[in-house]
């Protein structure tokens, strides 16, 4: 059997849980298995790169962050091939170069185009556990680009994938996927499966605990994913094909404060408008999610959209530097705004989930901004001050009356 297992930086901040993982790797190895392992950076290893390079240069080259915040995980797989070599079991540190991850050459959010299995067979051929480095691919300069954050999920997954793995586990600090924030809601309830649309919604929506495009990719090639934690030995999630035959209404709640709202005043009410405003912005690589747009009113109407808080910045000058092209007379924003969604495949048979869900934050004194619509997901958008009680109210509403 073969068996990826990728772990988190929390799971191997220091020298205590970097053996705790290497004797959790050495189990499944002395089993007979063939062990691939993809590592983050240690604790907030990263964090603490990003303020040293501000620090330096808060205008500093995306190329030139990448170089700096790859290191991180060449650090993480190094020092776990040198702690398996201690405890007498062979082991191999490779990054993405060695094993020829090749991506695309968008720094910082760079895509995986194809992965060679080569090297790693001839070192799982030799009997050694493979350690690979998350987060990191190699892009046509041979230049190092990096996934974006979180991004090792989606290095487990692909090399799952190419190496048709017969299990990919991804180890936290929590024991799986609940159906809201822990921190947060307080008697949030681990699932013991959840499928790939639900899993991709909720990673879409802020639920940190996988990253979205592992889960496309889990989908697309049906790797099955195991969430669970590398603190103790409890049983996690299971992310996969399917339903249950009595599934629940509403499978997780989550929240996104890292969303802003920007509307543009006063565009021509006409054809085209609203193509024109939006293909602005995706040419300059901004992500737009919920859009609002007035009824027309003296041959003009308004537009109004949320962005992330980090593209804020950017979109903003993008607007404003294309102002008269696209007719806009005002542009204004609010940052001080979050996105609350409830998701889950039991909303598709299910009419009143949205006025169950309405009443619950109306109950709770908290007003909607904007509301976005899918078969299995609905978000609103809230003052970011009213987040945690209307997630808690939600929760409440659909997943402990279940």
């Amino acid at each position: 059997m073969l068996i990826v297992k990728k772990f988190g930086g929390t799971s191997v901040a220091n020298k205590e849980r970097i053996f705790n993982v290497a004797r959790r790797c050495i189990e499944d190895y002395k089993a007979g298995h063939d062990v691939v392992v993809v590592l983050s950076a240690m604790g907030d290893t990263t964090d603490e790169l990003i303020e040293l390079a501000n620090s330096i240069n808060p205008d500093a080259k995306k190329r030139e962050l990448d170089m700096l915040l790859t290191t991180g995980e060449q650090v993480s797989v190094s020092l776990m091939a040198m702690a398996m070599q201690a405890l007498d079991v062979p082991a191999v540190s490779l990054n993405a170069f060695q094993v020829a991850m090749h991506a695309t050459s968008r720094y910082g959010n760079a895509r995986f185009k194809r992965v060679d299995t080569k090297r790693i067979r001839h070192e799982l051929d030799s009997r050694k556990i493979v350690i690979v480095t998350g987060f990191q691919g190699v892009n046509k300069y041979d230049d190092i680009t990096t996934l974006g954050r979180g991004g090792s999920d989606t290095t487990a997954v692909a090399l799952a994938a190419v190496l048709h793995a017969d299990k990919c586990e991804i180890y936290t600090d929590v024991d799986g996927v609940f159906t809201a924030d822990p921190r947060i809601v307080k008697n949030a309830k681990k699932l013991d499966f959840i499928t790939y649309d639900e899993m991709l919604e909720l990673a879409s929506l802020g639920a940190k605990v996988l990253h979205n495009r592992s889960v496309e990719m889990a989908k697309k090639y049906n790797v099955e994913l195991v969430v669970r934690s590398s603190l103790n030995q409890t049983e996690g999630t299971v992310v996969g094909e399917g339903t249950g035959m009595e599934k629940l209404l509403v499978t997780g709640v989550a929240a996104d404060k890292n969303t802003a709202r920007i509307s543009v005043i006063g565009v021509e009410d006409k054809p085209g408008t609203a193509f024109s405003v939006f293909d602005t912005l995706a040419a300059n690589n901004i992500n737009v999610d919920i859009i609002l747009q007035s009824v027309g009113r003296e041959g003009t109407k308004d537009i109004s959209f949320t962005v992330a808080s980090d593209d804020l910045e950017h979109a903003l000058e993008v607007l404003d530097k294309n102002k008269e092209r696209l007719t806009i007379k005002d542009i204004t924003y609010n940052k001080d705004v979050a996105k609350l969604s409830v998701v889950g495949a039991g909303m598709m048979s299910n009419p009143g989930v949205a006025s169950r869900m309405f009443e619950a934050l109306y109950n709770s004194r908290v007003n909607i901004n904007m509301i976005s619509t899918s078969e299995i997901r609905i978000t609103v958008l809230v003052a970011e001050k009213d987040i945690d009680k209307a997630m808690n109210a939600v929760h409440d509403e659909f997943i402990m009356e279940e």
